[in-house]
């Protein structure tokens, strides 16, 4: 199943067994279907909470919507030091975790670990374990952006001091403890939310 958020709002994708319980609105898709001015309707329409689009083929299904955007693919780190802290960065009044786009030839974790080391300052990262990838939507110039971001688990035992790259609006970067993540998780994406849920 694919979760595909709109800011705080989000769109799931998945097959007729995955939508039984779903409590909202539920849509079947077939094959030429055309989900653009459904897809629209939601974006637009800010009291919808979410929806969900069930079809027997969900790689058909993901492959039509994602032919309303443009796709873009990026990825970044959930980076934990030896004091179990993560590495969070603070960028346009929100808090988030390290990632950019993915540039031609390279692989997805050679770009999470470029970007980490690049918004941050630090290197000899370590990639522990791949996590799950999150989706979501944007507008940019004018371009309704679909964004996939690949995650990984890294691990980091140095004492680099942190700099945050300021090209790239970042205004500072932190280490937090897990135990104390509140301020975090009250400002932040829920795309992000979806990748620290599992730290205490």
């Amino acid at each position: 199943m694919y979760k595909v958020f709109f800011k705080d709002r989000a769109i799931f994708l998945g097959d007729k067994a995955e939508s039984m319980n779903f409590p909202y609105m539920v849509y079947l898709w077939t094959e030429g279907d055309n989900l653009e001015a459904i897809v629209s309707d939601f974006d637009h329409d800010e009291n919808k909470e979410s929806l969900f689009f069930a079809a027997a083929d969900v790689e058909a299904l993901f492959s039509e919507f994602k032919n309303q955007f443009k796709y873009i693919e990026a990825a970044g780190g959930l980076v934990f030091n030896q004091e179990n802290e993560i590495l969070a960065i603070h960028r346009l009044g929100k808090w988030d975790l390290p990632k950019g786009k993915v540039e031609n030839g390279e692989t997805i974790d050679e770009a999470a670990l470029r970007e980490v080391e690049e918004e941050c300052g630090i290197s000899n990262l370590q990639v522990d374990e791949e996590l799950e990838s999150t989706y979501h939507t944007y507008w940019m110039n004018n371009s309704w952006i679909l964004k996939r971001s690949y995650w990984f688990k890294m691990s980091y035992s140095g004492n680099e001091k942190l700099v945050p790259q300021t090209e790239e609006d970042i205004e500072d970067v932190s280490w937090i403890p897990t135990n104390k993540l509140d301020e975090f998780r009250a400002n932040t994406y829920a795309s992000i939310l979806e990748v620290i849920k599992e730290i205490a």
